[in-house]
């Protein structure tokens, strides 16, 4: 653990949604390191506990509750056990989100649109809607919302799934708009392909074909990501260091999004 004196969020209060793995976990454990005090949220219980267990073994303060972001009661009481617990919000990292079918759209269904845009839209709504008030009498507040590069440009979801990520990038833009005047920053993260628990049959695929060394080749950086190196952009945003950063979609990507082209295929 980092000194309180070298810690870039020491004394700092953050809600992290979808924390029981991946991008979720990576964010806790080093915004812990950074010195914040956690409350942290997953539907995932087990993983949940399993991430508040690795806080407080590396010296970290968190609580944590299982919660359902898309529905608004829950994250109401998610918000409330932090400020009972801390007194203050300064950090939001909506990061909860599910990937859906990777069918045609000609085969989905309702239910599948309406649980996709429930997680990743409703959940950072709700949880923007329930931190404003506060974060606005106090004149300061960071949040964070991660969306992905298939909310920028198709090939990297599904249909709802990247529609809802497109959605996701535009609400970060208008809450952006409707806070800046309270000095309460809103801007999103956009990872490429990352190797989390949404994307494990993706990388098992791969290892059973042996070509996961192929997964990742087509960005400039040929490879693929890690939830570590989104944590620390996550970690940059949320921090004091972007405090003239707002309403943008950062791409972390490996330069996927910076050309149409293969890498090597400029014209």
């Amino acid at each position: 653990m980092k000194t309180d004196k070298e810690g870039r969020l020491n004394g700092k209060v953050a809600i992290i949604t979808g924390a029981a793995s991946g991008i979720g976990r990576a964010t806790a454990l080093r915004f812990a390191e950074e010195g914040a005090r956690l409350t942290l949220a997953d539907w995932d219980n087990d993983g949940l506990n399993g991430t508040l267990e690795l806080v407080r073994q590396k010296g970290g303060e968190a609580v944590a509750q299982r919660t359902n972001v898309a529905n608004e009661d829950d994250v109401k009481a998610l918000i409330a056990l932090a400020l009972q617990n801390y007194s203050a919000v300064d950090i939001v990292c909506n990061n909860a989100g599910i990937s859906g079918g990777l069918t045609s759209i000609d085969n989905q269904d309702e239910k599948e649109w309406r649980e996709v845009y429930g997680v990743n839209v409703l959940g950072a709504v709700f949880t923007t809607k329930h931190v404003a008030k506060h974060m606005q009498e106090r004149q300061s507040g960071a949040i964070v919302n991660t969306a992905s590069v298939a909310g920028i440009r198709s090939g990297a979801g599904g249909n709802a799934y990247s529609a809802s990520k497109a959605a996701l990038i535009n609400f970060t833009q208008t809450s952006a708009c409707d806070l800046g005047a309270y000095n309460v920053r809103v801007n999103a993260v956009c990872p490429g392909l990352i190797e989390t628990g949404m994307t494990k049959f993706v990388f098992d695929i791969a290892r059973e074909k042996g070509k996961v060394d192929k997964l990742g080749s087509r960005c400039e950086l040929r490879r693929y990501g890690t939830p570590d190196e989104v944590a620390a952009v996550i970690l940059f945003l949320a921090s004091d260091e972007a405090s003239y950063v707002t309403g943008q979609a950062l791409p972390v990507d490996g330069g996927n999004t910076a050309s149409l082209n293969l890498p090597g295929m400029k014209f």
